[in-house]
């Protein structure tokens, strides 16, 4: 097939290009090399394969999206602004780039539906706001944010009626959404709109929500991308990760290749239609022993610094249950967290960074959004 990949020279997209090119596909790609996460250069990646066709533009833009399209019959929907932080602040700009954009590819899409053999969204596990937790008598429960209040007296974990701490659990699709942030709504909103026009036009749309997805090639420069590359950047320069709360709220860290490896199930599987799945490994671990274990194995002398600061918004626990992914597309994480991470190592050993954590952190602070 000729396959479209919005924002295909990115971290994701990039190593999606790769595996669809390796099996055969024509692939196009359309990025609008955001200075943020490519550079100010506006030059081609690197790690951009050279089989791939690039048109730079933005999703925004009618005439770029519609020449993107041309002879396209499937296509991978990972443009996005991304970072969850400044979404707070930067909101204009990430409803735009977000939800219009897929408006606009959307209402391009519709134009061409006949020859649309699938269309995969990618949303996001921060649609869930908190993860799923059982109470103490091992009752489902699903809590809101954490109360100002309870997070000034340090009580990190969400608590019942009762004040008592609840256990997470691994968070199913089936969760009620509860976004806490511009970026996780706009991803809502993604989510939500392709789903709505594929069921109504009869566009096969699958929508697949990443967890917290590790790898080579994110960027390393950019403070408002994931956490192992902003731990990865502070060490490189010498410098502490920071942690907020007590460093151990959790995340499901699931590798590049795995959610390139959902997204071609996703492409290639029928069940998939119509569908919503979590990617992510299904296990749990904490942001400290991410800190600790890049630090270790960087040698860098310096362990994280826990600030018992907290962020307006922030989530306590989420990993992904991942068995309706496994029972209907045969979905199955291979990449576990020690092997990812001495590849991510082998990897950054060769790059530079320019580490940007503590500008990224005094434009929250200006703002009280850290506290």
């Amino acid at each position: 097939m000729r396959i479209l990949v919005t924002g295909g020279a990115g971290f994701i997209g990039s190593h999606l290009v790769d595996a669809l090119l390796g099996r055969g596909h024509a692939v196009r790609v359309l990025d609008s090399l955001e200075p943020q996460v490519h550079g100010t250069a506006q030059r081609r990646p690197d790690t951009l394969s050279p089989a791939a066709e690039l048109c730079v533009g933005d999703v925004r833009d009618r005439g770029a999206v519609r020449a993107a399209l041309e002879g396209v019959e499937a296509v991978f929907h990972q443009a996005a602004a991304v970072g969850v932080a400044q979404s707070m602040y930067e909101i204009e700009r990430y409803v735009s780039a977000n939800a219009l954009g897929a408006a606009v590819l959307l209402e391009e899409l519709v134009e061409r539906r006949a020859r649309l053999r699938r269309v995969v969204v990618a949303s996001s596990m921060s649609l869930y706001g908190e993860g799923a937790y059982r109470d103490a008598d091992g009752i489902p429960a699903h809590p809101p944010l954490r109360p100002t209040a309870q997070l000034e007296a340090r009580r990190w974990e969400p608590e019942d009626a009762l004040g008592r701490p609840l256990r997470p659990a691994p968070t199913p699709e089936s969760k009620p959404l509860a976004p806490t942030s511009i970026y996780a709504i706009t991803k809502r909103d993604h989510e939500e709109m392709f789903l709505a026009i594929g069921a109504a036009y009869g566009i096969p749309t699958v929508a697949l929500r990443y967890f917290n997805v590790y790898g080579t090639r994110q960027a390393l420069s950019n403070p408002y991308t994931g956490v192992m590359a902003i731990f990865s950047a502070r060490l490189l320069n010498g410098r502490a990760p920071v942690l907020f709360e007590d460093g151990l709220q959790t995340r499901d860290f699931v590798h590049v290749s795995d959610v390139v490896a959902a997204n071609l199930l996703a492409l290639e599987r029928d069940a998939a239609v119509g569908g919503v799945f979590n990617v992510g490994t299904g296990r749990a671990t904490s942001i400290a022993a991410v800190a600790e274990s890049l630090g270790r194995e960087l040698g860098a002398g310096v362990g994280p610094e826990v600030t018992g600061r907290f962020r307006a918004g922030d989530v306590r626990h989420c990993s992904a249950d991942i068995t309706a992914i496994a029972r209907e597309l045969g979905f199955e994480p291979r990449i576990r967290l020690e092997q990812g991470i001495r590849e991510l190592l082998t990897w950054l050993r060769s790059q530079a960074a320019v580490d940007r954590i503590d500008e990224a952190r005094k434009e929250l602070e200006s703002r009280g959004l850290a506290r």
